[in-house]
């Protein structure tokens, strides 16, 4: 049993009213007021905030786990099993908690009386705009089965995509962050001994020593500050970008990044935007709302920017390449291919070959960026160990020379 709110009319008084009931699940909730000769308006379930539900909160779905879902539930539906059964069968054979709970929900909402579309439009964490939009589509145009493979297939590319890069990304993280242990651990525990030899002995430090042992001094007396600061600057980066003067200044700097990384992001940003634009189209959405989900799931806002010139294009009665060929975000040949599609009605098709380019540059860009990039970790950890080492070495070859 559960605590239910629920909002109703009642054609007796023909006011809207409100209250709390409770039931098994929203059709037990739902039947009961109808029961009363109430008009069912929205039944919400009332749940309790405890420590599991904090923590739940930073859980997250595992993206294959939503890719099985997705795919089984198209091929249930296509052999002609009802939507709800399905949704139960799936319910009970999936392994992930968190899906589990969020199909129940999404079937207890199916149950009182929403469409699909509607009932996860209401999970955002887990099923994105490009997700629902074009279940929606598929609902209108009574192709629900083909439109969920389109999702999945959707889905699964994008995490090859992020994988890609993450994978690329790995191998530099790791130097860097052990090169950090190490610069931290030489300035803690060596630096200090011969900071107390350079003491006994007296004499002008060179300035590399002095840097080092400042250096030294100032982690021994603010280590406080190492513990705390790291996680109070990322909160304040993540309140910064979360503003949208933020997001758009972080976004236009994540394009300019050197050393082709900048260059790999932006063809990342291409790849979805031109996979999210092809899925949409070739599930029925409607051209305006392609150009508006696919601007969002795009994942950077300078192309987002971009589609608002691309709408009031095809609001005027232009086309969508003309404003692509204009913008200095996306190259000439996606506006020349996506042209191409537009006056040989196969729009779809040209922007998932766009896709295809671009999820074919980004994994030979990132192999190339990693290539680069090791022998370039290689250096700066060797940099690392040997500055500290000639800045305490430095003074005992002073010293060995005064002697002699």
């Amino acid at each position: 049993m559960g605590a239910y709110a629920y909002k109703a009319i009642d054609p007796t008084i023909g006011r809207p009213i409100e209250g709390e009931i409770e039931a098994d699940n929203k059709l037990g909730v739902t039947e009961h007021l109808r029961g009363k000769g109430l008009i069912v308006v929205q039944v919400d379930e009332q749940k309790t905030t405890d420590v599991g539900d904090l923590f739940g909160r930073f859980k997250k779905i595992n993206s294959k786990s939503l890719v099985v879902f997705t795919r089984q539930l198209s091929t249930m539906v296509d052999s002609g099993m009802s939507l709800l059964r399905s949704l139960y069968i799936l319910e009970e054979q999936t392994e992930d908690e968190l899906l589990k709970e969020k199909i129940a929900e999404v079937r207890e909402d199916i149950e009182s009386g929403s469409s699909l579309g509607d009932a996860l439009e209401r999970h955002p964490t887990v099923f994105n705009e490009l997700y629902v939009a074009m279940v929606r589509a598929g609902e209108a145009g009574g192709i629900l089965e083909e439109t969920l493979r389109r999702v999945a297939t959707q889905l699964e590319k994008d995490e090859s995509l992020r994988r890609q890069v993450k994978s690329a990304m790995m191998y530099p993280a790791i130097i860097m962050i052990f090169a950090l242990v190490v610069l931290i651990a030489l300035l803690t525990f060596l630096v200090p001994v011969f900071a107390e030899i350079f003491d006994d002995l007296g004499g002008e430090l060179p300035v590399i020593t002095k840097v080092t042992v400042a250096m030294s001094n100032a982690i021994k007396s603010y280590w406080y500050v190492l513990i705390f600061a790291p996680p109070a600057i990322w909160f304040g980066f993540k309140k910064w970008k979360a503003t949208p003067a933020g997001k758009a200044k972080w976004h236009k700097f994540l394009l300019r990044i050197p050393f082709k990384i900048g260059d790999i992001i932006h063809k990342v940003a291409l790849a979805r935007w031109a996979r999210s634009f092809a899925s949409l189209t070739a599930a029925g959405v409607p051209i305006l709302q392609c150009i508006e989900v696919a601007g969002r799931t795009a994942g950077n806002n300078e192309l987002f920017l971009a589609m608002e010139d691309v709408t009031r294009s095809v609001e005027s009665g232009g086309t969508v390449a003309a404003p692509l060929r204009a913008s200095s975000v996306f190259p000439a040949m996606v506006g020349h291919m996506i042209g191409s599609g537009e006056e040989t009605g196969a729009l779809d098709q040209m922007l998932s070959k766009v896709a295809d380019f671009y999820e074919d540059e980004v994994d030979a860009s990132v192999k190339a960026l990693t290539s680069i990039l090791e022998p370039v970790m290689i250096i700066v950890v060797g940099g690392i160990v040997g500055f500290i080492v000639v800045a305490m070495y430095m003074p005992m070859f002073k010293i060995y020379n005064e002697i002699q």
